[in-house]
């Protein structure tokens, strides 16, 4: 019965989201924030895989994105036929997300060798050569980007993905491989003694979360139109830490609702909105705050953005669904087993 509901569920999800741009319930600006929100609920999910469900603590996620975004761009730019971009959207996203799952397990084979806070910084230096090895190849643009995407991105097809990568990941976390993951998270030492082939598990783990990551850069560059190595740097990585360390390590609602508060947030923190917000004051009182405050607004969300992530983590390191899930979420075997 719980299947069915959930089936139900999705299939009015992806009716709203045709219906939405049809009838014109909410304008293109806003259509383009909902498509925002669920790209970044599948960076915060496919995040909080490794960060965590798995434990560890990685910093690449903007370099996977960039590896799918390009993937994808260059695969309707150059090389598919005009006539077949439209069609074969799904699969130049595919691909962008299994070229990111490759890179992913590449970086994984060293990174884990080690224990600890290797894969943080092992992660950094892959972000940073991705992001070198871009700005170096004149082929698709270097440091000036690269462009030519018709928007291909919409509504649906962004509500297709990320209800795809919110169920493979929840399949995922409660298969026999995610109780590993479960295992490494709490005492990796103790789940190999137990027979669990905890290095095949981080694999399947880290090479699943970029695989959707770059799933995410391939939206992401069609919706955009444009795309270049200054777009995926440690700032981008940064947005997705807070947006999963807001919404709660291990949940997969948490995720769902850190990447909505945090890209929403960032929308209300734009000059454009905050000038709207002051438009409402007094003219004595809006004269000298649209001086000051729109002026420095742009380098100010800079600020504020990290110095919540430390705030995060130092007085609410779990964030508000922290290792907590909503109960249709859970299958109905782990829900009577945690009742034993």
């Amino acid at each position: 019965m719980r299947g069915r509901w959930a089936l139900l569920l999705a299939a009015a999800g992806l009716a709203l989201s045709f219906a939405i741009p049809a009838y014109g319930w909410v304008n293109k600006y806003q259509q383009m924030i909902l498509m925002y929100v669920g790209i970044n609920v599948i960076l915060a999910a496919s995040l909080n895989l490794v960060n965590g469900y798995m434990g560890e603590f990685s910093l690449g996620s903007a370099g996977f994105m960039a590896i799918g975004a390009y993937t994808a761009s260059i695969a309707t730019v150059k090389l598919l036929p005009a006539a077949l971009v439209p069609w074969c959207f799904p699969l130049a996203v595919l691909a962008g997300g299994l070229v990111a799952a490759l890179f992913g397990l590449v970086v994984a084979v060293p990174s884990f060798k080690t224990r600890g806070d290797y894969l943080a910084l092992v992660t950094l230096a892959f972000l940073m050569i991705v992001k070198s090895g871009i700005e170096n190849l004149d082929v698709i643009g270097g440091p000036r980007g690269f462009l030519g995407m018709k928007r291909l991105t919409t509504l649906p097809w962004v509500y297709a993905w990320t209800a795809l990568t919110l169920l493979a990941i929840r399949n995922f976390v409660h298969s026999r491989f995610g109780r590993a993951v479960l295992a490494v998270r709490e005492d990796e030492i103790a789940a190999e003694l137990m027979g669990v082939d905890t290095r095949r598990a981080k694999f399947l783990a880290f090479s699943l979360s970029a695989f959707f990551t770059g799933v995410a850069g391939g939206l992401f560059a069609h919706l955009l139109q444009f795309i270049s190595p200054r777009v995926f740097d440690i700032i981008k990585s940064t947005d997705v830490l807070i947006m999963v360390y807001l919404g709660g390590i291990a949940s997969i609602t948490g995720s769902v609702i850190g990447a909505a508060l945090y890209t929403l947030l960032l929308e209300a923190l734009r000059p454009s909105a905050v000038a709207w917000a002051l438009g409402w004051l007094p003219a004595a009182l809006f004269d000298p705050l649209n001086a000051h405050v729109i002026q420095h607004l742009n380098v100010w969300r800079m600020v504020i953005m990290p110095l919540a992530l430390v705030l995060l983590m130092l007085y609410w390191p779990h964030g508000i669904m922290g290792l907590r899930e909503l109960r249709w979420l859970v299958p109905r075997r782990d829900r009577e087993a945690a009742r034993q």
